[in-house]
């Protein structure tokens, strides 16, 4: 069954502990949560219908593979959307970008099912804290699927989401379970739907309660334009 695709583009990666660096992004179509803060609800719709073998030829084109070395220049590949796992045939690209030498990174909202994805597939998980519009949704199940390598991002907009974030934090016992905790501002909307969360508050909010977690900005919006697509 084909994919629906909106964009396969290369970029910095611009969250995550892997921020900074080069990265192929293939973003999927779709997505069932509506959160407030949304920057790409142009992925909500639309898209083009790609085969898995249709997007790793674009994958390994844009990675400029170097078969002499027996490697590719860009190594690094982020399946993200949208919910990149509405798909089913999203493990399966997975397993194949895995196969094919890359390290591959996914974006998903919490909400869905992680124990599909191959092991080795680094799961960036969001926990939606009330401020989106989708608390609530967050699928408990997944946190005994995630694994030493994964990531758990929380945004926050304000006090109350934080308070949450800490909270689910220590009772979950997140920062043992997994590689790193997320805790990401939340940017504000380029058109002033929204101010966003000054980044320098929640840093000192962090440093007050001596969290284990990494404080998330979002760096490809420091470097381009925060309306672009396609970086």
């Amino acid at each position: 069954m084909p994919l629906t695709i909106t964009e396969i583009f290369r970029s910095i990666q611009g969250e995550s502990t892997y921020a900074g660096l080069p990265c192929i992004f293939v973003r999927l179509t779709g997505c069932n949560l509506r959160c407030t803060w949304c920057d790409t609800a142009y992925a909500f719709y639309g898209g083009a219908r790609q085969t898995v073998d249709d997007v790793l030829a674009r994958v390994h084109e844009l990675a400029d593979a170097l078969p002499e070395q027996g490697r590719q220049a860009i190594w690094l590949v982020e399946i993200t959307g949208g919910e990149p796992l509405l798909q089913p045939e999203t493990p399966e690209l997975a397993r194949r970008l895995l196969a094919d030498g890359f390290e591959v990174l996914m974006e998903t909202s919490g909400e869905r099912p992680i124990e599909v994805l191959p092991a080795e597939v680094v799961k960036i998980m969001d926990v939606k804290c009330p401020n989106s519009g989708e608390f609530g949704t967050f699928r408990m199940q997944n946190l005994e699927a995630l694994g030493a390598k994964d990531e758990v991002k929380f945004v926050i907009a304000g006090r109350r989401d934080y308070e949450f974030a800490r909270e689910f934090l220590a009772a979950h016992r997140l920062a043992s379970r997994v590689h790193q905790v997320l805790f990401a501002p939340m940017a504000p909307d380029p058109n002033g739907a929204w101010a966003g969360l000054d980044a320098r508050e929640l840093a000192e909010w962090i440093l007050a309660d001596h969290l284990p977690v990494r404080i998330n900005l979002q760096l490809h919006k420091i470097i381009w334009d925060p309306a672009m697509h396609g970086v």
